[in-house]
């Protein structure tokens, strides 16, 4: 019951009430952004949420679109700017998933929605992930975010997909809130915000 009606009625309500609460910060950040991305306020990207249906994810726009010599981005490293440096540190750039949420495309828990190309790279067990709603925030998030490795990820995203309850989303969500503020579980050396692609070859 509360995996197929009760937790969907509780992500709308708590998204709505989410993103009413933090819209003047919503309208703060949209007004900067407005003007240190010369207009380029968010970020669009293709998503698998759940039984791989794509969706379009969307965040702050964190990073310039500057390019090498030969047309291809340069590093993330090099593209993210200094307000995006900020927001992604202090986790601002989530909160217009909320509108993932109240459309219904994500949850507030569950396993973060990565890149489309992976899809092919997963094996079965790892496939697994994609059997409930994507989230803001997962069991992977609170357990290392962006400090562990991808097989340790996928481990993290299907024990969360098997095990899934109200009491375990309340403890993600106690824990997310303990992570935010104090910033823990992110690689921050180098300004290092994200993970490296995964290869699906990964042997540990």
């Amino acid at each position: 019951m509360y995996k197929l009606v009760i937790k969907q009625v509780i992500d709308f309500l708590l998204a709505l009430m989410g993103f009413l609460l933090l819209s003047p910060i919503f309208i703060i950040i949209s007004i900067i952004l407005l003007y240190s991305n010369r207009g380029k306020l968010f970020f669009f990207q293709q998503r698998p949420g759940k039984n791989e249906k794509l969706f379009k994810i969307i965040k702050f726009r964190t990073m310039n679109d500057k390019k090498d010599k030969h047309g291809n981005l340069l590093p993330d490293v090099e593209r993210i700017t200094k307000i995006g440096e900020f927001i992604r540190k202090n986790s601002l750039d989530e909160i217009p998933q909320l509108l993932n949420v109240i459309k219904g495309d994500m949850s507030i828990v569950g396993p973060r929605p990565l890149l489309d190309f992976y899809l092919p790279l997963y094996n079965k067990y790892q496939a697994q992930r994609h059997n409930v709603k994507p989230g803001i925030t997962g069991w992977a998030q609170v357990n290392g975010r962006n400090a562990i490795t991808w097989n340790k990820k996928f481990e993290y995203d299907v024990y969360y997909v098997n095990n899934l309850s109200f009491q375990l989303d309340i403890k993600i969500l106690f824990k997310t809130i303990k992570k935010v503020l104090f910033k823990e579980g992110v690689n921050n050396d180098d300004k290092n915000f994200t993970m490296p692609y995964f290869t699906g070859n990964e042997d540990e």
